[in-house]
């Protein structure tokens, strides 16, 4: 391979790898549960605060703390890859928002997603995250209702991403 068609092929590598980070987001926010299960190997581990385990027993965590909430927002920022063939180590850093929390209200966090990811078949997944948690804010008592009707997030198949994903699928 030349060193251009290197250039590429690793340009390619660092986007999916970031699409499955921004993929991670989405569903997250939206609880699209599957499409966050997308974003691991079927054999893939998450450490996140207060959890360790397979992905699987973590929808299983996650679910219920994310039906406590009225929502998330993970707003992502600095997104540093390392390629070691088909493995790879991402460091993602991320302020994430979460609203509606009936014990402890709202908070924002800082994080990093320190992932080690693997490409199987092609496809770039995690094959283990750790959700490191840099610090933490109560924001309880700064939310304020919308200052006007317009559109809303919601969480599953009525968001608005969705729907518009169907309506554009349906003029193809």
């Amino acid at each position: 391979m030349s060193n251009d068609e290197r250039t590429v092929a690793d340009l390619l590598d660092r986007q999916a790898i970031h699409d499955v980070v921004l993929r991670y987001c989405r569903g997250i926010d939206r609880r699209d549960f599957e499409l966050v299960r997308s974003c691991y190997h079927p054999d893939g581990i998450d450490h996140h605060t207060g959890f360790d385990g397979s992905v699987d027993e973590y929808l299983a965590w996650v679910r219920p703390k994310l039906e406590e909430l009225e929502g998330t927002m993970h707003h992502l920022g600095n997104h540093l890859v390392e390629l070691y063939g088909d493995l790879a180590i991402s460091e993602t850093y991320a302020t994430n928002v979460h609203w509606g929390h009936p014990e402890i209200g709202a908070f924002t966090s800082g994080a990093r997603f320190v992932d080690l990811m693997e490409r199987r078949d092609g496809r770039w997944a995690i094959k283990e995250r750790w959700a490191v948690r840099e610090w933490t804010r109560s924001d309880t008592g700064r939310m304020i209702a919308p200052e006007a009707p317009g559109p809303r997030g919601t969480h599953g198949e009525s968001d608005l991403v969705y729907t518009l994903r169907e309506r554009v699928s349906g003029l193809l």
